[in-house]
């Protein structure tokens, strides 16, 4: 038994070939042209069969693993994971983008963002409440919601206002990611795509602390007079940036935002006053004796009268009527001023003196109806503004032509001309044309086109080219109306006030007026330009809008004196 086993291992001996001498004695050493390094003149060992093995055998056993695993989850738990694939949902979703902020020229916010309770999608919209600026800044829809819960609309929706107007600049880029969620809708994973990129503020030219104060004054005076409605306009005669605009009566953009309260959306909607109306853009309204200023510079540029000469006002005048010659068509003044030059004309608003100057009196010269409307219109009145704001109304400037048509082919006549003079008849305006004229007065003829944004480039749409006398003897009726007229309430020693007031009765009979007041400051210097309209006031009142501007110049003294300078 031995021998065999013996004689078994000696056949599986391994038989190796014979080595030559010279083989064996071999030396890399010796031959210096082999680099060691590079393992040259090595003698090499082959790998043995058992490396193989090994090898192999992993190799079986990785590939044991992937089938036991695919059988695992195709066999075993192929049930639940179907289940799971037919449960979960991905989808892409959105990152909505804040919009931005829209700030007040001293860097104050007017529009901001903040968290939402409910959803944290996306931000919701603030609006600073009590400003009177809701009309000009507008309101928008949040992103919504389908029965299922996903977002159809994936926008923040701008229906007015500056939200509207600059929405591009405002909105942003939303982003994406993608959703993994289980048939509950509870999310199981998340990844985000694409970031979303906010969008840019917006600096308004509006000064926020004045424009609050000028709507509290109006508000103040509607509430002690009776006025149902009105609007107010500060302006810089040298930019034409808009430093307050209110508006009263008006809606929440929070509240017409948020959508909540819809007892007070219903009664918005419904009221007659109008709260959606932006006045002092789209309201028209007969402007009264403001007008004076504007058909006063015509008459000094066709030197009908000498500014100096005095015309006496009794309180009224009378013209003979060809149809009826017992029965003369009279003419009133407000007031019996006695003699009044063209300057005092202008500070204690004399009809009668216009009357004449204008459609002519017994010897006095008048310059027509084709001359007021030749100067009215070149300040602006009865055209665009060309504010970036949408509806703008451009309002009527009464002639011969606009009476055929409007009124069946009638004739005009020369009572027609008088009541046009003094800003009656079918005269209409609206309160941004009154301060961009008001401007043009203030700095010499710059017709400016006005803005809501600040450090915009002044544009100038034309330069009313008059006389400099002309410019300087209405300034001087103007100021004259404060020391000694009409808007004497305005005479204030911290700060020297041109102004000039206007009264339009309105109403089947006559028994509601719309009280304005324009004019600039300060005197020598002129800065700001303002323009006031409250409107459908009792006519029996004794305050008008005069007492606004008051109001505002007080607070002005106090808290914001630098417009004043």
């Amino acid at each position: 038994m031995l021998n065999k086993l013996f004689s078994f291992i000696k056949r599986r001996k391994t038989t190796y070939k014979t080595i030559d001498p010279d083989e064996i004695f071999l030396d890399s050493q010796n031959l210096p042209e082999f680099n060691v390094h590079q393992f040259e003149g090595k003698i090499e060992k082959p790998i043995g069969k058992s490396v193989f093995a090994i090898f192999y055998g992993a190799l079986f056993l990785v590939c044991l693993a992937f089938v036991f695993k695919l059988w695992n989850l195709q066999i075993v738990q192929g049930e639940t994971f179907r289940e799971r694939s037919e449960n979960n949902r991905l989808h892409n979703t959105i990152i909505f983008a804040d919009r931005g902020n829209i700030l007040d020229r001293k860097g104050k916010p007017i529009v901001w963002n903040t968290l939402n309770p409910e959803t944290p999608d996306f931000s919701l919209r603030v609006y600073a409440t009590s400003t009177g600026l809701s009309t000009t800044l507008g309101y928008l829809k949040y992103p919504a919601k389908d029965s299922s819960g996903f977002y159809y609309q994936y926008n923040f929706d701008a229906k007015d206002g500056i939200e509207k107007i600059y929405d591009d600049q405002l909105r942003g880029i939303n982003g994406k990611k993608i959703l993994e969620t289980n048939v509950s809708g509870y999310t199981i994973s998340e990844s985000v795509i694409e970031p979303p990129k906010n969008g840019n503020d917006l600096t308004l030219s509006i000064d926020t602390d004045v424009q609050k104060k000028l709507y509290e004054a109006m508000i103040d005076l509607s509430n002690k007079a009776g006025f149902k409605g009105g609007s107010g306009i500060i302006m810089d005669v040298r930019t034409g940036e808009i430093i307050a605009l209110a508006n009263f009566p008006e809606y929440e953009s929070q509240i017409i935002t948020d959508g909540t309260d819809k007892d007070k959306i219903n009664k918005w909607l419904n009221d007659s006053n109008n709260p959606f109306l932006n006045r002092a853009i789209q309201g028209l309204y007969t402007p009264g004796s403001i007008m004076k200023i504007f058909v006063g510079l015509g008459v000094l540029e066709e030197g009908v009268i000498d500014p100096s000469k005095k015309i006496i006002s009794t309180g009224s005048i009378s013209i003979p009527n060809p149809y009826v010659p017992d029965k003369p068509s009279v003419f009133n003044d407000w007031k019996a001023h006695g003699a009044v030059d063209f300057r005092q004309a202008l500070a204690v608003s004399s009809n009668i003196y216009f009357y004449s100057v204008t459609g002519g009196y017994k010897d006095q010269k008048g310059i027509g109806i084709a001359n007021i409307q030749k100067y009215v219109e070149m300040f602006g009145f009865g055209t665009s503004t060309e504010i970036n704001f949408p509806g703008e109304k451009f309002g009527i400037v009464p002639n011969p032509e606009w009476k055929k048509k409007v009124f069946d082919g009638e004739i005009w006549r020369l009572g027609d001309t008088y009541n046009t003079a003094i800003g009656q008849y079918g005269f209409q305006v609206t309160p941004i044309q009154s301060v961009v004229a008001v401007s043009a007065v203030a700095n010499g003829g710059n017709l400016l086109i006005p803005t809501l944004i600040k450090d915009s480039t002044p544009v100038i749409i034309k330069n009313v080219v008059l006389d400099k006398a002309s410019y300087r003897i209405v300034k001087e009726g103007m100021r004259l109306g404060v020391t000694n007229g009409t808007s004497a309430s305005l005479n204030v020693p911290y700060v020297k006030v041109a102004s000039k007031t206007g009264t339009a009765q309105i109403g089947l009979l006559k028994n509601q007026v719309n009280s304005w007041v324009v004019g600039f400051f300060p005197y020598e210097n002129p800065k700001y330009a303002y323009a006031v309209i409250m409107e459908r006031g009792s006519s029996t009142n004794q305050f008008g809008a005069v007492g606004v501007m008051r109001e505002v110049f007080d607070w002005m003294n106090l808290y914001a004196n630098e417009y004043l300078q």
